[in-house]
């Protein structure tokens, strides 16, 4: 059984107002205190992160999940604040990068890019047994990841407007020169000399800088995909993880059964990208197999038909089958948010609803 974790950034708010507040380092100090080490700064004092524990089962993943959301409820309350998982601000933000000499350093070489980056995501790690298995994995779940961009999308608004997308996160990510969708590799040698030579050019600072939508993780023996929006719902990461770990399983069987991957040119890749985090689950996705337009539902039983046997193994399918049928019928975060917004009327409102939906349990 591969172990999964995840490392989630939660957005700081103003208990009354609903805006960001540059409180990481007063929420980390409390942490602290109480003996959470499961917490870190993020690249703006308005974001806070947990990385989970792997683990090999669900329901010990989903326990940490809520464990961790619910300890960043409660320092951030000591402090007047809230922590949300919001992958945007609904409200208009003018964040503040952190102080320490990295995030110093993107904001000087990167200006503008950097400080617009008050986004957060959702990282989902799955351990494989040496980099030229994670290698023909990355090879071989390229073409679905853009369905999990639609399935946590959760970022409709950017600075008090609605921006049109479901995950507006995205398309600020993708500002960064390493983000973003790549080419196969031929083995894990020739993904490491990229690497390399994506750090030699001096425009990025190390090897922790280079943005795939999936990677080789730099210190843990794992897959690291790194496409969706921070989830709404806990319930929503369980299952992402679900589908994670199923893509990745999935995928080193056909490597090891010797069955290609599919060579999609990445500008294919980087349109179905954009649709998805243009529609999310509310219009046509690109066909993860065919890169034509189909309907979202589509796309999601598509991907779910292609991992099945994987989450059958795991004990994980029936689950997971539950959990994509609610996020189809109710929506995902960015649906809320807008319906939200539709009934009150109030960007403030829709903060104090995601709160809520945040520490919610499974």
């Amino acid at each position: 059984m591969r172990s999964v974790g995840v490392e989630e950034e939660l957005l700081l708010v103003d208990r009354d107002s609903g805006e960001p507040r540059s409180m990481s380092s007063a929420v980390l100090a409390v942490a602290a205190r109480s003996g959470d080490e499961a917490f870190e700064a993020e690249l703006h004092r308005e974001q806070l992160e947990f990385a989970t524990s792997p683990h090999d089962t669900m329901a010990a993943l989903a326990d940490d999940i809520v464990q961790w959301r619910r300890a960043a409820a409660d320092h951030a309350e000591k402090l007047g604040c809230a922590a949300a998982a919001l992958a945007t601000s609904p409200l208009p933000a003018s964040p503040t990068v952190g102080p320490g000499t990295r995030h110093q350093w993107l904001a000087k070489e990167f200006g503008l890019t950097t400080q617009e980056q008050l986004t957060c995501g959702c990282h989902v790690h799955v351990s494989v047994e040496s980099d030229e298995e994670g290698v023909a994995v990355l090879n071989r779940i390229r073409p679905w990841l853009s369905v999990l961009v639609a399935l946590s999308a959760n970022s409709p608004f950017w600075q008090g407007k609605d921006s049109g997308y479901s995950s507006y996160r995205s398309q600020v990510w993708g500002r960064w020169p390493s983000a973003g969708p790549v080419e196969l590799f031929e083995d894990a040698a020739a993904y490491h000399r990229q690497v390399e030579a994506m750090v030699a050019t001096g425009v990025i600072r190390d090897k922790g800088m280079v943005y795939f939508d999936a990677r080789l993780s730099a210190a843990h023996p794992t897959v690291e995909v790194r496409v969706a929006d921070v989830c709404l719902e806990p319930s929503t990461t369980v299952l992402l993880a679900m589908l994670v770990r199923g893509l990745v399983e999935t995928a080193a069987r056909e490597w090891r059964s010797g069955t290609p991957a599919a060579d999609h040119p990445v500008a294919l890749l980087h349109l179905a990208a954009w649709r998805a985090s243009r529609s999310g689950l509310d219009a046509d996705l690109v066909s993860p197999r065919l890169m034509h337009p189909v309907a979202a539902r589509s796309a999601v039983d598509a991907l779910l038909d292609h991992v099945r046997p994987a989450l059958e193994d795991a004990g994980d399918f029936e689950e997971a089958r539950s959990l994509l049928s609610r996020l189809l019928r109710d929506g995902n975060g960015t649906h809320v948010q807008r319906e939200a917004f539709r009934r009150t009327g109030s960007l403030r409102e829709v903060v104090a609803e995601c709160v809520l939906r945040t520490h919610s349990g499974l």
